[in-house]
């Protein structure tokens, strides 16, 4: 399924995000990927979080517009999802559920337009959660809104509005979350002295407790295979990153993090490694 159309509400800011976040741990996580005669993609992970080993299995099955994903964990927890793309132009749907939660069920239906894109979600059970997101615009400017709807309490469990500005070498987005209790503003700028790379900007503050951050980070692209990382915010944590990648479609990334007010604490180091054929 694909679109020109703008992008779903949970993806307004994502680049800046992805950034600024994505890929950073202070855990250990090796995992391999394979792919047997029948076209059945296969992966197993092992990490190491707070020292207690967790791992998991996973297996996905593509035929034609269907996909089915089975996932399995050390918490016995079997997670299974059906997705169907294209029954209807430019739709997708997904049934889910978790065993033995069997109350974890849901349905999900999204649509995706040439101005605009819809998706609702709704639970599986006696009192379900309702979700529901809505976008329109363009892939250049957004407005989106998103809410979790609970019956059995008949609340809202959160609700979320954003706006989004997107150029070939920029993009920014203002995006007031925690039902209104938080307001983020990002903006990212890619720059070609950085070989492709990027810096990006965040400014958050929340209402409640009129606390203000400021998080500024970049991104280098040393070589075609290895990017460098880094972020810093106005509290004083740092942390860096840096992912190679091993061959097409394998990376290894290391990263750390260090809080600069409190040099007493021990800095955290996270190591990740993922294999492809």
């Amino acid at each position: 399924m694909s679109t020109k159309g703008p992008a779903l509400c949970c993806d307004i800011g994502k680049s800046a995000r992805d950034l600024l976040y994505k890929d950073y741990s202070s855990d250990q996580k090796i995992s391999f990927t394979t792919f047997s005669e029948t076209g059945v993609a296969i992966s197993s992970s092992l990490a190491n979080k707070g020292g207690i080993s967790l791992g998991d299995v996973a297996a996905q099955y593509k035929y034609k517009k269907a996909t089915v994903d089975i996932k399995a964990d050390t918490e016995t927890t079997v997670s299974t999802k059906l997705t169907f793309t294209d029954v209807l132009p430019s739709t997708k749907a997904t049934a889910s559920i978790k065993f033995p939660d069997y109350e974890s069920g849901k349905l999900e239906a999204q649509y995706l337009h040439q101005h605009a894109s819809f998706t609702t979600a709704v639970g599986l059970n006696k009192s379900p959660a309702v979700d529901f997101s809505a976008t329109i615009g363009t892939p250049t400017i957004a407005f989106g809104a998103e809410a979790s709807y609970l019956t059995a309490c008949r609340a809202f469990s959160k609700y979320t509005a954003g706006v989004s500005l997107s150029k070939p070498d920029s993009s920014a987005s203002v995006i007031l979350c925690d039902k209104g209790d938080t307001i983020k503003a990002s903006y990212l700028h890619h720059l070609s002295k950085l070989n492709g790379g990027a810096v990006v900007g965040e400014v958050s503050r929340r209402f409640s407790t009129n606390e203000n951050t400021l998080t500024v980070g970049g991104s280098f692209v040393v070589d075609p295979q290895t990017t460098v990382k880094a972020r810093l915010n106005n509290h004083g944590n740092l942390a860096a990153l840096l992912q190679h990648e091993i061959s097409p479609k394998s990376t290894f990334t290391l990263s750390g993090a260090l809080d600069t007010k409190t040099l007493q604490k021990e800095p955290k180091f996270g190591l990740a490694l993922s294999l492809k054929p």
